[in-house]
């Protein structure tokens, strides 16, 4: 599902809201949300899964063309985890 159609369905099934404000709603959320991770802080939807940050450690990597050694600065990363909601259903039995 791509952004675009995030916002067709929450205007379809909310008549009431004009596709603007839809679209104004879904693109603070999502602000929202890299700002949060940005600053650090984790981001939690109960059910769906959690958004957080992980830092990488900093270590030496190789070119896989030359072989030649690399210097593989540290970095942030997002990390998402599934919540048991979330997991459940893509895990059950059938």
């Amino acid at each position: 599902m791509t952004k675009s159609e995030l916002i067709e369905r929450i205007a379809s099934k909310n008549p009431h809201l004009m596709l603007k404000d839809v679209e104004r709603i879904v693109a603070v959320v999502f602000d929202r949300i890299i700002n949060a991770l940005a600053e650090g802080d984790r981001v939690e939807f109960r059910g769906f899964g959690a958004f957080s940050v992980r830092t990488r450690t900093p270590r030496i990597a190789k070119n896989p063309r030359t072989g030649e050694q690399v210097k593989v600065e540290e970095r942030n990363i997002p990390h998402f985890k599934t919540g048991k909601q979330l997991f459940e259903l893509l895990n059950k039995k059938q």
